[in-house]
């Protein structure tokens, strides 16, 4: 994100109004904590580097289930913290201008759990033997104070010290592990710019297994009677990475990590460079390699590109929902073409009663989104052909790497590539209307089979 980008206020936050300051703008964490397994104990100091947007003397942060204890403002020692059930509201001193700099230290601790939500509990959430971090949408200030607003991405430290005989996977890449007095403490950074819902720490009994995906490096963590299951499950990440790079461009971020967790879980989760699975979406016999591929491209689709509001999240769940059949179509099961028309004919018998463009908050993560999401990218190259299709995607992350973006940034988008193409009646059918448009004939897509 370019340094005036990162002066603007951030947008508003509709969906999540109570989320996030939008007058701040913090620029790193750096995370030291602690955490007893066996009582579910949880202290930490918290430093953030935070810019002021707008002129301010008060801002807050959010944190939920765990109790402050102090705070310290940099060159502004009677700053002062009032806290509520969801908000750390700190008040300055000393006013700061927009573009000034704030540097705040909070030290906090507790019992963490996950929150409750309208899309259910999210968070930090205890296994039966270890810690798993869920924070998509609003789940990320049940374990550390943060501007909790998808469209805020921050560097990362993360500091965690453990008992030994657990290991921790964290965002971003491995820096130290240092072990003493029966805890062993782990060191993670993440430079590139991240939001908070995709921050997550995973703690269990793993086993780490270093892996080549393509060009990238790959990390797998599962436990030990899980291999042969991984193994076979995760036997063509290779391949997808090298699909996904040539038809998204290159993959954005240092690593990836895959987490196998011994528990079962409702659905996989994607973090910053990560992709956490339960046991039961692993089953040795490839059974959710759909799900596999999905997580894979939301690096770049949700986490390299972002959104800058919940209402645009079709730019993350169908771009990964359409990667699948990208996937389906490389690796020479169905074409992205027969899963379309085949997803249409599901959606047609379904209500039409959902707006892709701006679905509302309590249906966000309907299921419709992400195909009805998928169905549009299909549509559209179907309307100006895989060569157009594949720069368009190619370039969309290229020019908003690291970033946020909008509905109306990615059509703007499309009109730079393909500037003759009629596109506006196809995204105001697809994405503003409730009818279920047809899609177009696959006459100018005969080459399905282009990434075999």
């Amino acid at each position: 994100m370019n340094r005036a980008a990162a002066l603007e206020p951030l947008p508003g936050n509709p969906y999540t109004p109570q989320s996030g300051d939008v007058s701040i703008r913090v620029e790193h964490y750096d995370l030291a904590l602690k955490y007893r397994m066996q009582n579910n104990r949880l202290s930490g100091t918290a430093t953030l580097s935070i810019r002021a947007t707008v002129p301010l003397t008060a801002f807050s942060l959010d944190l939920v289930g765990l109790r402050v204890s102090k705070i310290a403002a940099r060159g502004d020692k009677q700053a002062r913290f009032k806290q509520s059930d969801r908000k750390l509201k700190v008040t300055l001193t000393k006013p700061v201008e927009a573009g000034a700099a704030i540097t705040l230290e909070v030290v906090y601790e507790g019992a963490p759990r996950p929150r409750r939500s309208r899309w259910g509990t999210i968070g930090w959430e205890e296994l039966e033997d270890g810690i798993i971090v869920a924070s998509q949408p609003t789940g990320a200030p049940t374990w550390f104070p943060c501007n909790d607003h998808p469209a805020d991405k921050a560097s990362y430290r993360i500091q965690v010290s453990v008992d030994s005989n657990y290991d921790v996977v964290a965002t971003g890449s491995l820096c130290s592990r240092r072990s003493a007095g029966g805890l062993t403490t782990w060191v993670y950074e993440e430079g590139a710019p991240t939001a908070s819902y995709l921050v997550t720490l995973q703690i269990g009994r793993y086993r780490r297994e270093d892996v080549q995906l393509a060009r990238v490096d790959g990390h797998l963590h599962y436990p030990t009677a899980l291999a042969r299951r991984v193994g076979t499950d995760l036997a063509d990440v290779s391949r997808m990475m090298e699909t996904f790079e040539l038809t998204f461009g290159p993959y954005p971020f240092d690593s990836y990590a895959v987490i196998v967790t011994a528990d079962d879980l409702e659905i996989p989760l994607e973090a910053q460079g990560m992709a956490i699975f339960g046991a039961n979406q692993i089953d040795g016999a490839r059974g959710q390699e759909r799900l596999v591929a999905h997580e894979l491209a939301h690096q770049w689709f949700g986490n390299s590109v972002g959104v800058g509001g919940w209402q645009h999240i079709w730019l993350n769940e169908g771009f990964a929902c359409y990667a699948e059949w990208i996937w389906a179509e490389a690796s020479g099961a169905e074409s992205a073409d027969q899963l379309a028309r085949h997803y249409w004919r599901s959606l047609s018998a379904l209500p039409q009663d959902l707006l892709l463009g701006d679905p509302g908050a309590a249906d966000m993560f309907d299921d419709r989104v992400y195909k009805r999401g998928a169905l549009t990218l299909h549509a559209l190259r179907l309307t100006v052909g895989d060569s157009a299709f594949f720069e368009i995607l190619t370039s969309w992350t290229s020019v908003k790497r690291f970033s946020v973006a909008s509905t109306a940034e990615f059509i703007e988008h499309t009109a730079t590539v393909v500037p003759d193409a009629p596109l506006q009646e196809l995204f105001d059918a697809w994405l503003y209307q409730l009818a279920l448009p047809e899609l177009p004939s696959a006459v100018r897509a005969k080459v399905t089979r282009l990434l075999r």
